[in-house]
């Protein structure tokens, strides 16, 4: 067994208590391999709402739909790993050929070290001086760890450079530059010649190696595909340039990486005709989201929804009717501490009541989110009661996982075999 397999196998033998909410109260004592093996279902399991569930299916299929994607368009993979933050869920998208996973902090780095992910991309600049002097202690302690951040400033340049010599690290940090996707846009250096100063202030330095060019093509201004394309363009082409002045010379590869889970059928459009280089290229794809997918965000805006292909939503969160003040209104014990929001309402896509299960109505719907309730307008003639359960399709993946350190994963009949756990 890897070291990656080891330590996400030693998960089971976690204990289950009050930090994970929804699980079963008579579960309280048991490893959560325990709790697995009992294939408990949610019907009739004991489990409390609101309950935040993952399709094992859905898993399933996105998994292997990503990774044929890759493989037909010859990109190499780092999925975007603070999505889910979860160990397991790596350790799948490994197994499925991802050639590392990709971070945004520092936790999230370490997050990945703990459980042995021997390639991380942090797709920040790393100028936190406690963090580049763990990050010296880690790259010198594995030499089979390889690591990539960005860097878009010549000062942030600097600085990395400054806290490794005085940590006395032994092996250089390889950097990329990162082109900004606009004015107005969130990081990156913002010009070519921006990008060429960077590059030249990283072959000054003593502890950092340029190995390539990135960046994110979701914070294009305006995006359509034009002008994604046109963004993603200029990323190979600044490649190109720092290759011919020689920027790479020390590089084993050369990175050209972008891709969140918006516009990722653009980049393979785009990196799909680099060019020979000084050396192998290594065209990175970053996206993440579509480990669970979801029910509106990324639903409309996938590339599958442009290309052959789909993906399926894999979460549903389970809260329970608590009041029916009014004919038109009810409330769910679920809120800000449950579901995402930042990118839309949860979704009513069922309704479990004594009856039995049946649809949402397109009428029934979230119409406002507090601390811990959701506020529900309910059409006049619907038979919702206090009592009953409404599983809720959710929008944004990444602020879903973040409110769910433990997640139960089900088949389609409600068997719950596994439970996925999260580090935020």
């Amino acid at each position: 067994m890897d070291v990656v397999a080891e330590r996400v196998a030693a998960l089971r033998e976690e204990r289950i208590d009050h930090r994970f909410k929804g699980l079963p109260p008579d579960a309280e004592g048991l490893t959560v391999g325990e709790l697995a093996d009992q294939r408990r279902t949610l019907a009739d399991g004991g489990f409390t709402t609101p309950l935040l569930v993952l399709s094992a299916a859905a898993l399933d299929h996105n998994l292997a739909v990503l990774e044929g994607w890759t493989t037909e368009h010859g990109l190499a993979f780092a999925p975007h790993g603070k999505t889910s933050m979860a160990p397991q869920l790596f350790a799948r998208q490994l197994e499925r050929g991802a050639w590392g996973i990709t971070v945004a902090v520092p936790h999230q780095l370490r997050v990945c070290r703990a459980f042995g992910i021997p390639r991380v991309f942090l797709a920040n600049e790393l100028v936190d001086p406690a963090a580049l002097r763990w990050l010296a202690a880690e790259l010198d302690a594995d030499p089979d760890f390889a690591f990539v951040c960005y860097v878009d400033s010549v000062r942030g340049v600097q600085l990395m450079n400054e806290v490794l010599l005085a940590a006395g690290t032994r092996r250089r940090v390889d950097v990329v530059v990162e082109l900004g996707a606009g004015p107005g846009a969130r990081t990156g250096a913002r010009t070519e010649a921006d990008c060429a100063a960077v590059a030249a202030a990283v072959g000054a330095a003593d502890r950092l190696r340029l190995v390539g060019v990135a960046g994110y093509e979701g914070e294009v201004p305006d995006a359509d595909p034009e002008r994604v394309r046109a963004w993603l363009r200029r990323l190979v082409a600044l490649a190109a340039e720092l290759d011919r002045s020689g920027a790479f010379a020390d590089a084993e590869r050369i990175v050209i990486s972008a891709g969140g889970s918006a516009w990722f059928d653009a980049v393979a459009d785009v990196f799909g005709g680099i060019g020979a280089m000084s050396a192998p290229v290594l065209p990175l794809l970053r996206s993440g989201a579509y480990v669970t997918h979801d029910d509106a965000h990324y639903a409309r805006v996938t590339p599958f929804t442009r290309v052959p292909g789909r993906l399926e939503p894999a979460f549903r969160l389970w809260a329970q009717v608590v009041s029916r003040p009014a004919p038109g209104q009810a409330f769910l014990n679920a809120g800000k501490r449950d579901a995402p929001y930042d990118l839309g309402l949860p979704t009513p896509v069922a309704v479990h009541s004594p009856a039995g299960l049946r649809p949402a109505p397109p009428e029934l719907r979230v119409s406002g989110i507090s601390d811990q309730h959701l506020w529900l307008s309910v059409p006049p003639d619907d038979a919702l009661e206090v009592g009953d359960l409404v599983a809720l399709g959710l929008s944004h993946p990444c602020t879903t996982f973040d409110k769910w350190p433990l997640i139960p994963v089900a088949t389609p009949d409600g068997i719950v075999t596994d439970y996925v756990r999260t580090f935020f």
